[in-house]
């Protein structure tokens, strides 16, 4: 009985550590970042939107959003080029030329949109963002709740960002994406610090220049 107990309190401590510590690097993703939302940038490189899946050839309801707010920052100037990075990882799943076309549509011209097609992760996108497209200053667009995170990885890498949240209405699953980001979070806590190369690299390709040179297939 005596070993069952001592078992039970080596084990409640442990959950109290690791729950201490991982509330510990939420809180401070939160309060390292939180001063960068919706700030004014001046001279930005560009938008970046940061993928959130597509079905039925169709952006996500949280994309859509994401989507909606880069373009009307676009058009009230506050960045001349957008980046549209996401998983193109594979030939029947294709996030980025989605992205695309719903910015041509809305009246955004091709040559001002960049294509990530290997940006697979928050992480791998920003740091797409800076060693592909020459990145230095960046308005990120996505849900307050992922901001955080992507803010705390910008300033890892030393690129100078602000963050515009784009969640005008509920989304459905919304509690488990909460929760998946507190353990997202401290992965990338751990990622930033250590900055392993993403999955894919390539050539230069700096954002100044014409965003067609990214497509892969007729726009």
């Amino acid at each position: 009985m005596k070993k069952i107990k001592q078992s039970i309190i080596i084990l409640t401590s442990l959950c109290i550590i690791i729950c201490l510590f991982i509330t510990g690097i939420n809180l401070f993703i939160f309060f390292s970042t939180k001063d960068q939302f919706s700030h004014d940038i001046e001279n930005a490189d560009c938008i970046l939107v940061l993928g959130a899946g597509v079905k039925n050839e169709k952006p996500t309801p949280v994309l859509n959003d994401r989507l909606e707010e880069a373009i009307k920052l676009y058009k009230e100037g506050k960045a001349p080029k957008i980046i549209m990075s996401g998983d193109h990882g594979r030939e029947d799943y294709d996030e980025v030329n989605i992205m695309k076309q719903f910015a041509i549509e809305k009246g955004v011209p091709s040559s001002d949109i960049f294509m990530d097609h290997a940006g697979f992760s928050t992480y791998e996108s920003l740091y797409r963002a800076k060693k592909i497209f020459q990145v230095k200053k960046v308005i990120i667009v996505t849900q307050d709740y992922h901001l955080y995170r992507s803010l705390f990885i910008a300033n890892q890498l030393h690129i100078e960002a602000v963050g515009y949240p784009s969640n005008p209405r509920y989304y459905k699953g919304q509690p488990m994406r909460e929760i998946r980001e507190i353990a997202a979070r401290c992965k990338d806590f751990f990622i930033s610090f250590i900055q392993p190369q993403p999955t894919y690299l390539g050539e230069t390709i700096p954002v100044q220049g014409n965003g067609n040179i990214t497509n892969d297939k007729p726009i």
